[in-house]
């Protein structure tokens, strides 16, 4: 955690003093984090904001991944929002009312890249957290960016998760980069849940494949002593709902066993 005074390099004492009073009346916020790109975390952090709601909670997403920001496509939202607005009012999906912000709403057109230094994206970031009106959330899941950058470290030091689900594959290459935002998150003082692997298996007439082996997951839990909170397989039906933006259609609930309790978290 970065010291006090070392803040107001970030944000400014009202950014401050704003991100508490939004944070403040949110019961429970999870980042989904990975430092590998390419894993899934969006299609987690969605998976995880539908079963949250499917049980009645009142849930919020937080696209943090500015520069690749995927959760309105996956949710199927779109909306015109200005940043000039002393107040944001998220963006509520169609079935659950989950609410939604992303840098995608500010855009002058869905296809418009980011093409911003890392002092800007650290801004947005700020921005989500210090301007958006949340309201009272029971749960706010984070969907952060690939790497250790700007805007993952502002999210750990400033929203201050009550806990991380850490999102890999059955790769050893993406074992050895999530290892790292483990240690980041780690230095962060922040609370580690567990792991979610992700392409985890196939089913082949019945019969489950491990395209990408086996192993590599099981070691990040040892090494760090942490559960293993679900695998996701490689599913069809998942690729076309996030690409058909129904992703609140889903009937599989891959976190239904899994009980969200702070007592139970590292």
């Amino acid at each position: 955690m970065i010291e006090p005074t070392a803040r107001d390099k970030f944000a400014s004492a009202l950014h401050q003093a704003e991100i508490k009073e939004k944070m403040g009346k949110i019961k429970n916020k999870i980042a989904v984090a990975s430092g590998k790109g390419g894993v899934g975390k969006s299609t987690i952090s969605a998976l995880l904001a539908v079963s949250l709601a499917k049980r009645g909670y009142k849930v919020g997403v937080l696209d943090a991944d500015i520069y690749g920001h995927s959760i309105p496509r996956i949710f199927g939202v779109s909306a015109r929002l200005s940043g000039r607005d002393p107040e944001i009012y998220p963006v509520l999906t169609r079935k659950y009312k989950i609410k939604i912000i992303s840098i995608q709403f500010f855009l002058k057109s869905d296809d418009s890249p980011v093409i911003w230094s890392g002092p800007l994206v650290g801004r947005a970031v700020i921005d989500f957290l210090s301007a958006v009106e949340w309201g009272e959330l029971d749960y706010l899941v984070v969907d952060l960016p690939p790497g250790t950058g700007d805007a993952s470290f502002i999210v750990l030091n400033f929203a201050e998760p009550d806990g991380i689900i850490f999102v890999t594959t059955p790769h050893e290459v993406s074992r050895h980069v999530v290892e790292k935002a483990i240690y980041m998150a780690m230095e962060s003082g922040a609370n580690l849940i567990g792991l979610v692997e992700n392409m985890s298996y196939f089913v082949c007439n019945g019969e489950k494949i491990d395209i990408f082996g086996r192993g590599a997951t099981e070691r990040i839990s040892r090494k760090f002593e942490l559960d293993i909170i679900a695998r996701i397989p490689i599913d069809m039906k998942i690729s076309k709902l996030c690409e058909e933006g129904r992703i609140e259609d889903i009937e599989e609930d891959y976190f239904k066993d899994f009980e969200f309790s702070k007592k139970k978290w590292r």
